[in-house]
């Protein structure tokens, strides 16, 4: 048997720190290593996974589209991209969407959408207000956008148009807009920095603002979206509607997809401004549609609200027995524990060890993102086994 991990030491760019488990097959919300053992999958692959591992819709749809049609260029129409634009369309406030392969791509277009329309609008306004504990992609213009320094400092000089200012500050967004500023990004759920989540009326404020001063409202739902927090979309909690949502990880169901969506006067490109030679493919929209329609037709949303809050529930139960556990952050299947100390590395060693699978999103934080598929069995096996981790710091 081959070692993994050495071919990886030996290959590989350094670019991820990866946990010592080399999966190679999942089922639902279960994944086996090489060498047998089985997990319970609560990373997900990173709020990808929407309907668990090979689930047979996904499988179905891969395996029908690719006898008939993978790639062709944008050139021609394909019936699996119209069937997915016309499904996210018609489910969501917006009116026109574009695909391509990436969280980042999205959050790419969707800034040349917003630089565009403050050219035609705003007299070339160009800058985009972003917030502190943003992530946005690892592209250069999306780290520029990032609210992170960790990300950005290895990468400047970044590309200019951005301004940073404190998180969950209307009075900050106010301060920052200029004659300059073409429209404000904010994601409804701060997922990489530790699942934060501000008050509903920060972005009712926010939303009026931009109304008033002609500026486009960006939402990041790259990660909130398809399903996550419980509604098809975040921002229909919020008691809003954006300009601008972008799209990723969940609406493939493990395919590599993204997608920006925006209302009819948000939507300002012309042929030839925009484009993507594997964006929108047959084979990923296919999946895309098949997962997107078994989401909204078989309660996925409903059981992700119910066992969501039912995981919600059961970690403030912890909460309340540990006391190095300060708070219980999320919504849905989107959720963090927040520690007093810097433990996140030794929770999720004790808790591979014990067959459950996390992420340490922060050294004092471990994150959740498991399939929109969990059961509340599930939920009390990972309770289990976090109790049984957690009993050695009481």
């Amino acid at each position: 048997m081959s070692n993994w991990t050495e071919l990886e030491e030996k290959y590989f760019m350094r670019t991820f720190k990866r946990q010592p488990i080399v999966i190679v097959r999942g089922k639902g919300s279960r994944v086996w290593d090489e060498n047998g053992k089985e997990y319970l999958d609560f990373v997900g692959g990173w709020a990808v996974n929407s309907l668990g591992h090979c689930h047979p819709t996904i499988v179905d749809a891969l395996n029908q589209q690719s006898r008939t049609l993978i790639q062709v260029s944008n050139q021609y129409y394909t019936t699996p991209q119209l069937q997915l634009a016309e499904l996210l369309v018609e489910n969501s406030c917006l009116d026109r969407v574009f695909f391509g392969n990436s969280g980042a791509e999205a959050n790419e277009a969707a800034f040349k959408l917003a630089r565009k329309y403050g050219r035609m609008h705003r007299d070339g306004a160009y800058e985009i207000i972003t917030v502190t504990g943003s992530f946005h992609g690892r592209t250069m213009a999306a780290i520029a956008a990032t609210g992170q320094h960790k990300f950005q400092n290895p990468f400047v000089p970044l590309p200019d148009g951005f301004i940073n200012v404190e998180y969950a500050s209307f009075e900050a967004i106010k301060s920052a807009t200029t004659k300059l500023t073409c429209a404000v990004l904010l994601e409804p759920i701060q997922g990489e920095s530790g699942v934060n989540t501000p008050t509903n009326d920060y972005f009712k404020q926010v939303r009026e603002w931009c109304d008033e001063n002609n500026l486009l409202l960006l939402l990041d739902e790259i990660q909130t979206g398809i399903g996550r927090t419980g509604t098809l979309f975040a921002y229909e909690q919020l008691g809003i509607e954006p300009d601008i949502v972008t799209l990723a990880k969940g609406l493939g169901g493990g395919v590599p997809i993204g997608a920006i969506l925006a209302k009819e006067h948000a939507s300002v490109f012309e042929p030839g401004e925009h484009g993507s030679t594997f964006g929108g493919n047959p084979l990923v929209c296919a999946v895309g549609y098949a997962t997107m329609k078994f989401i909204l037709e078989n309660g996925i949303l409903e059981n992700t609200r119910e066992v969501g809050a039912y995981l919600i529930a059961a970690l403030e139960g912890l909460k309340s027995e540990f006391d190095f556990i300060t708070d219980v952050r999320g919504k849905g299947f989107l959720c963090a524990v927040q520690f007093d100390r810097e433990i996140s590395a030794d929770v999720i060693t004790a808790c591979n060890e014990r067959g459950l699978l996390l992420n340490p999103v922060k050294p004092d934080a471990i994150r959740m993102m498991p399939a929109l598929i969990t059961q509340k069995s599930d939920v009390d096996e990972a309770i289990s086994i976090l109790k049984d981790v957690f009993n050695q710091w009481k």
